[in-house]
């Protein structure tokens, strides 16, 4: 099939062209936007079940509460004294200025004395908001009222930050937009520069962009109608994540297409001939390997975190798409070019001697049990980091820490206990009207829990439970000691709160909790029952499709645990720089599902690339030794080509100022590093030189030539 695939492709390739610009423009031009389908609000992913999301549903219906923004201005004076009268004034000035600007989805702001910290180094101003968080005009509103109160505060000595859930917002999406022509161009730049120097060739550095650049315009179109089509929403960061993806796979598939097609033009096979089958052969690969990623991400539609869900399917498309385009699109496009692809490098004519993966491929069928031991210790020794793993759910710890919203909130902890700025909300419902005394008892009950700081008045005269219009509904204001997504609220939320909360209910009445840190605590529960559950079905299914390539059981169980291996020591490496090196609280939530997605998933196409390579040695008499030696020899450079540039392409999120994507950025690049080289290169060829022909069982390898002339058309594949 796939030979018919490659010579329809190789001597048909303006038809080809043509019909993927065609698809483009279709795409382009009729289909909606990733932007339709994207959303911001990370709670909003929770289903029905959760008691945050049934809480802000009471909400609204008890008192007509949307999902409204908000936003607070925090006001201190830049000695750190204690605000003066004459401060404290100035705060009511700017409230009123804000009022009375009448600015568009502002319905005004409101300062006092109630506002003013215990320690009168803080004060707070409260602006309403029409709207929800993430809407463009919340958001413009947001900076407005930045703008407007910036004059005020002139010469005056104090100083002002907007912070606040549509402020936090407003700064995560200028920070994304920057991350995203950041990542962008350093990802262009590093695919280029590597393949300069691998083909020492600009037509083979350019092609990429031309290739990924036509999916690119493709691909998002494609995710956006299927989410859609299954009621589906996106992640902020799947638009950043996206262009490394495509950029990341496209060029290894484009690598692995261009090594082999190198190879037979080294054999002295003429040009068309040798194009029909390396694409022949690499697109075996490609499709499998492909398929792992494409089955690894779908397996996200098991999540019951909607952020997980969608995120995983956009992904899956667009590898897909890539993949198509690998064995179809580049093809094309190289049969245009012929050996000019390599063009001015005349490298691609003969093999350099002593090329290093031969003398690696030599050492490892010589001394296999060293080189497995070495390879595999070290990646158990990196592993035994991820013992100390902790999880960080604070979104404000995700930007910059020059963001305006990220230095308020530290301003306001000055005055305030950290969870200020998002109590937690405590709902009381009964069927009939709620006693006062017995909300007030119940709210002084709530603020005895450790770990609680106080409990706001929420109703007038000072009450300290809100009722709604017929009194069957009750809120309060609980405001934690600890910063509303820090672990320790977490937990106090998800457990003595909670407890406490529910256990001494005024008599007839249920109670719910809500709030930021309610939510965060419910989407903690949804990620850890979707790490459990995701894990072993994706690895399941995985092995499935590596059973199906190989026909064989064994290979694929050893394949799968050196990638469990490998995702571990990604993680402990994760864990020693960043909590221990850099200090951080914990590594992002979601960072386990990333590691999962482009460590295991991705990673798995440089063990296909090689066990594939390893099997039709095999296949062609090879003793095992000297099949780890051909192998390492042949396949190694692309897989450490592709390993390099992929890498190298996560490691450009690291530019992007954010926690989360510089996290993921070396994560990532470190995972797909040891599973290129310390895994792949090393510890695979090493262990099937040690099991010998059991590494195929229960499959018995048909020899078809004798193993001199199995070797005798090899030809050395060095980097260069």
């Amino acid at each position: 099939m796939f030979t018919r695939l490659g010579r329809f492709v190789v001597h048909n390739p303006w038809k080809v062209i043509a019909a993927w610009v065609i698809a483009a423009i279709a795409v382009v031009a009729f289909a909606p936007t990733l932007a339709d389908v994207t959303n911001k609000d990370q709670t909003s992913f929770l289903p029905d079940k959760y008691e945050s999301v049934q809480a802000q549903q009471l909400a609204e219906k008890a008192f007509g509460q949307t999902s409204n923004a908000t936003a607070t201005i925090v006001l201190k004076r830049a000695d750190g004294g204690a605000l003066t009268a004459a401060d404290q004034a100035k705060a009511t000035e700017i409230a009123s200025g804000i009022t009375a600007a009448k600015i568009d989805r502002v319905s005004g702001a409101t300062t006092g004395p109630q506002a003013l910290s215990p320690n009168k180094q803080v004060q707070l101003i409260s602006v309403g908001l029409q709207g929800l968080p993430e809407e463009q005009p919340v958001l413009d509103a947001v900076q407005k009222v930045r703008d407007a109160t910036g004059p005020v505060t002139e010469g005056t000595g104090l100083q002002y930050g907007v912070t606040g859930d549509a402020a936090l917002f407003l700064d995560n999406k200028d920070a994304f937009d920057k991350a995203f022509v950041v990542v962008g161009v350093a990802t262009i730049v590093l695919i280029v520069g590597l393949l300069l120097f691998i083909y020492r060739s600009p037509v083979a550095a350019f092609l990429p962009l031309l290739t990924v650049g036509l999916v690119s315009a493709i691909a998002p179109g494609l995710i956006a109608l299927a989410a859609k089509a299954f009621d589906l929403q996106a992640t902020q960061d799947l638009q950043t994540i996206l262009t490394v993806v495509l950029y990341g796979v496209g060029t290894d598939y484009i690598l692995f297409l261009l090594f082999r097609f190198r190879e037979r033009l080294r054999g002295g096979e003429e040009p068309k001939q040798a194009l029909v089958t390396a694409t022949a052969r690499v697109a075996e690969v490609i499709v499998s390997a492909a398929g792992a990623i494409v089955v690894a991400f779908s397996a996200l539609l098991l999540a019951v975190f909607g952020g997980f869900k969608s995120l995983g399917p956009g992904l899956a498309i667009a590898v897909a798409v890539m993949a198509f385009a690998a064995i179809t699109l580049v093809p094309a496009v190289v049969s245009l070019l012929g050996p000019k692809v390599f063009w001015p490098s005349k490298s691609w004519q003969q093999t350099p001697r002593g090329a290093m993966f031969k003398r690696f491929g030599t050492f490892t069928a010589r001394r296999p049990a060293v080189v497995a031991l070495v390879s595999g210790g070290l990646m158990v020794a990196l592993a035994l980091g991820a013992l100390g793993m902790k999880v960080d759910y604070d979104a404000f710890s995700q930007l910059p820490d020059d963001t305006e919203s990220a230095r308020a909130v530290k301003d306001l902890q000055a005055g305030f206990p950290a969870g200020a700025l998002n109590p937690t909300t405590v709902y009381v419902k009964g069927d009939s009207p709620l006693s006062a005394s017995d909300l007030n008892a119940y709210a002084q009950e709530l603020g005895k829990v450790p770990g609680v700081g106080t409990v706001l008045p929420a109703g007038p005269d000072g009450a300290l439970a809100l009722l709604n219009q017929d009194k069957t509904v009750a809120q309060i204001n609980v405001v934690l000691a600890a910063a509303p997504y820090a672990k320790e609220s977490m937990d106090l939320v998800d457990g003595k709160l909670r407890e406490v909360a529910h256990a001494s209910a005024p008599a007839g009445t249920s109670v719910l909790l809500g709030g930021v840190t309610a939510s965060y605590a419910d989407i903690r529960d949804a990620n850890g029952r979707d790490l459990a559950v995701i894990f072993p079905v994706a690895g399941g299914l995985i092995a499935i499709i590596l059973a199906l390539l190989l026909r064989s059981l064994l290979a694929p169980l050893v394949l799968m645990l050196a990638v469990v291996l490998s995702f571990f020591s990604t993680v402990g490496a994760t864990v020693l720089v960043f909590q221990g090196a850099a200090g951080h609280a914990g590594v992002t939530f979601s960072l386990p599902i990333m590691l999962y997605l482009f460590v295991v998933a991705i990673g798995t196409d440089y063990n296909i690339l090689m066990i594939a390579r390893l099997r039709e040695e095999a296949e062609q008499g090879t003793d095992p030794r000297t099949a780890a030696d051909l192998a390492i020899e042949h396949g190694g450079p692309s897989v450490a080509a592709a390993g390099l540039i992929l890498a190298g392409t996560f490691s450009s999120l690291m530019l992007a100022g954010m926690a989360l994507l510089t996290e993921m950025g070396f994560s990532v690049a470190v995972g797909i590093a040891i599973s290129a080289f310390l895994m792949s290169i090393f510890l695979i060829p090493s262990v099937t030189a040690l099991l010998g022909t059991r590494t195929w069982w229960p499959r018995k390898l048909k020899v078809v030539s004798t193993p001199a002339t199995a070797t005798s058309d090899k030809v050395a594949e060095p980097v260069g």
